[in-house]
């Protein structure tokens, strides 16, 4: 036990260490996070063939395209509202070079806007009210909205009998 407890010590004490020579440790983590989800993300989405991109899990929900194409557009959205932007055009096309494209931008968009805070930007209440949160909470609400419709992108692999990609973090 005393041997587990060092060793977490140990390593809380590394990785603070490192994000505290940053000027910006929050928005350092938010970004690495953010490339972390976009990998895997991608991933998921390059696991299905292209011939696939129409298929659904039942009649009512989206086809795996148009979910794909989804995670993009909200993370437009969500990281324009997080840095007081416009979010871009929202993704129109549903096959896999134009998902694979429009996801990867969205990510991209999110990364930058990140990076362009500071922490305490990023800790700073923002939007009206009943709607206000921080753009830290904006960019995690996204963070985990991408979560959410990726887990379901991997039953429709599954589905398919393909496999998903090993998890990432």
């Amino acid at each position: 036990m005393n041997r587990l407890l060092f060793t977490v010590t140990a390593f809380c004490i590394g990785a603070s260490a490192a994000l505290a020579q940053s000027s910006h440790p929050l928005a350092d983590a938010l970004a690495k996070h953010w490339q972390t989800s976009k990998e895997f993300t991608l991933a998921v989405i390059d696991k299905m063939p292209d011939a696939q991109f129409s298929f659904k899990a039942t009649p009512v929900e989206m086809n795996f395209g148009q979910m794909a194409s989804h995670i993009g557009d909200a993370n437009m959205n969500y990281c324009a509202s997080a840095v007081g932007a416009k979010p871009p055009a929202k993704g129109t096309e549903f096959t896999k070079s134009a998902v694979v494209k429009h996801v990867s931008e969205s990510f991209d968009y999110c990364i930058a806007g990140v990076q362009k805070l500071d922490d305490a930007a990023l800790l700073k209440t923002i939007g009206a009210a009943p709607r206000q949160s921080t753009p830290f909470e904006r960019y995690w609400g996204a963070f985990t909205h991408t979560a959410h419709h990726r887990a379901q992108l991997e039953v429709y692999l599954r589905l398919k009998e393909i496999q998903p990609p090993d998890y990432k973090f």
